[in-house]
């Protein structure tokens, strides 16, 4: 019921956004598509909508990458010393603040730091896209969530100014594979497909504190904390204030449509709508958060 309401509340709204269109794969979306899950701390899940259709997760996969590079490097600090924790206040493709900050992006969430921590995560594992999605498959208990070839396809097709980001930083000496292989991975792990209620339950770890679903612990407490704390400040481009004001919750969002958002110690919400605003968040999915949580009053603030 709480998710029908909200998703009512933001169908009432009168903006839709446009569906991506500068990655050709992503814009034969359906900009109807419309869906929303919550899973609870103890691994319960329930939906609304398209919540089980899978989609193409784009950035929510950044903030995957991110734990298991922090779960296996060594404290992370060398992961720090590569990407920064600050919100950009430029768009997530901007390659403006990278000359003047000596090839170090902002914060792991925008195009640029993702692709310094793919590199961390390629550097631990040998394999980024793989640890990535073997992790999704885990935590949701979905062996069907995959990479979508023709999508990861049209963005290595077009995505010049991914490589022209990630070979500047590369003339820094702040990616340790091949500029290529980087790249490679990182269209890849953005090109996975999950519906809502596979993210949700794949969140679901950063509600818990770092512990994951089979009650192993893949990050300490503070370091779960110190990612809802950046997903916060970072997590939805140049518009997470907009989104810290509105749904008062850590989130990461995709150009796909998708938004994960994290309630510690209670569970996780993620939605999906195609349709985008211009900071490439969901139109749908940021107003049917801000309905639920208004409703609810679940919040971190």
């Amino acid at each position: 019921m709480l998710l029908q309401e909200a998703m009512e509340a933001a169908r009432r709204a009168p903006a839709r956004g446009r569906v991506a269109d500068y990655i050709p794969a992503l814009a034969q979306a359906d900009p109807t598509a419309f869906g929303m899950a919550i899973a609870t701390v103890d691994g319960a899940v329930f939906g609304a909508g398209d919540w089980e259709h899978p989609f193409s997760i784009q950035s929510v996969s950044k903030l995957f990458t991110l734990a298991l590079a922090l779960a296996l490097a060594d404290g992370g600090d060398e992961l720090w010393r590569g990407v920064g924790r600050e919100p950009s206040g430029n768009p997530f493709n901007s390659l403006v603040q990278l000359e003047s900050e000596n090839g170090i992006p902002r914060n792991p969430f925008i195009n640029a730091g993702a692709l310094v921590v793919t590199d961390r995560l390629l550097k631990l594992t040998g394999d980024a896209v793989g640890a990535v999605r073997d992790f999704l498959r885990a935590e949701s208990g979905n062996p069907a969530v995959a990479v979508d070839d023709s999508v990861a396809s049209s963005e290595a097709q077009h995505g010049h100014r991914n490589a022209a980001m990630a070979h500047f930083m590369a003339s820094y000496g702040n990616l340790r594979n091949p500029v290529d292989s980087v790249l490679a991975h990182y269209y890849a792990h953005c090109a996975i497909e999950a519906s809502c209620r596979d993210l949700a339950l794949a969140g679901l770890f950063l509600a818990r504190h770092g512990t994951r679903a089979d009650g192993s612990r893949l990050l300490s407490r503070s370091e779960a904390k110190r990612i809802n704390a950046v997903l916060l400040t970072c997590g939805t481009y140049d518009a997470a204030g907009e989104f810290a004001y509105r749904v008062g919750l850590p989130g990461k969002s995709g150009v796909g449509g998708g938004v994960l958002a994290v309630l510690p110690g209670r569970g996780t919400v993620c939605v999906w709508g195609p349709g985008l605003d211009a900071a490439g968040n969901s139109v749908l999915g940021v107003a049917a958060l801000d309905a639920l949580t208004t409703a609810t009053g679940w919040s971190v603030f």
